[in-house]
């Protein structure tokens, strides 16, 4: 997954615990191998190498993660789309200089989840180039996933952590509420909040995690697929869903709203905590304790 995950369960026996944490493994292990950009036998890989070439032949779990990102793309606007990864490719944020504009033109021309042709088994990219990753929401996904298992396996009290996105099993074993805390985005040695959590998923999306500074401008990695330009109006957006899929994508789709964001979190339903440009925080339909 790239980051740092963790997994706390309760098991009667020790050797049940280590059938869990196996199963555990496996399960993002497998989603891992099969979605991650960065392998070259990755399904998505194999898809992104024939861009402009042929359609590739999916399976349905690939296809019904499509239809998920099909779905974001249409309720964001246009603002959630899949195939803006390849903006990557201008930004370098551990070199703290503007790309050329006629760099992220040429990017932006590549850009464009509508542009993509599918069907329940086939994908075809019809740019040379051009390419898809589920970096917005695969950890979610991996997260859900194994929090289905484990709950099928008779799991009830847990927190599965991928990279800093969460689900929630059920309390602690007493019956109390996880304390689950948010980083403060400007000092990463502090928190700025702390939520408790009986059951769900909470995810946060930032401009802390990769991002340079110029002239008092911070530039972070979310990337807005019509502009090719970082979002600005948020240091953080945390979101509570009963799915980790959910709170990642509504969280990251609120990045990309900027000023938009709260009166669309509001019609969500969903409680939230936004953190302002001056650090101010924001929050609805959550028993979140300020630091």
């Amino acid at each position: 997954m790239g980051s740092r995950c963790e997994c706390r369960l309760t098991a009667t026996t020790e050797s049940q615990a280590f059938i869990f944490a196996q199963m555990v493994m496996n399960e993002v292990g497998r989603i891992e191998h099969k979605y991650s950009r960065y392998r070259n036998d990755s399904i998505l890989s194999q898809i992104n190498q024939q861009a402009g070439l042929k359609a590739v032949n999916i399976d349905q779990e690939t296809s019904e993660l499509l239809d998920y990102a099909d779905v974001l793309f249409r309720s964001s606007d246009g603002l959630f789309d899949i195939s803006s990864g390849i903006l990557r490719r201008a930004w370098n944020f551990s070199n703290p200089v503007l790309p050329a504009p006629s760099l992220i033109e040429s990017l932006l021309d590549k850009v464009g989840w509508n542009k993509i042709e599918r069907d329940r088994q086939h994908i075809y990219l019809p740019i040379p180039e051009m390419e898809i990753d589920f970096g917005g929401f695969g950890k979610e996904y991996a997260a859900d996933r194994v929090a289905a298992l484990l709950l099928n396996a008779g799991v009830r009290h847990g927190l599965i952590d991928l990279g800093g996105d969460l689900r929630i099993l059920g309390p602690q074993t007493n019956g109390d509420a996880w304390q689950i805390g948010i980083q403060n985005p400007r000092d990463t040695e502090q928190l700025i909040a702390t939520i408790p959590i009986h059951s769900g998923a909470l995810a946060t999306s930032g401009d802390y995690e990769r991002f340079f500074d110029i002239d008092g401008q911070r530039y972070c990695h979310i990337l807005d697929p019509r502009t090719g330009y970082p979002v600005r109006h948020w240091q953080s957006v945390s979101v509570l869903a009963p799915l980790s899929i959910a709170a990642g994508s509504y969280s990251t789709i609120a990045m990309l709203k900027q000023d938009a964001a709260q009166a669309w979190l509001a019609e969500s339903g969903l409680a939230y905590l936004l953190v302002d440009a001056l650090g101010q925080i924001q929050q609805h339909n959550s028993q979140t304790s300020v630091a």
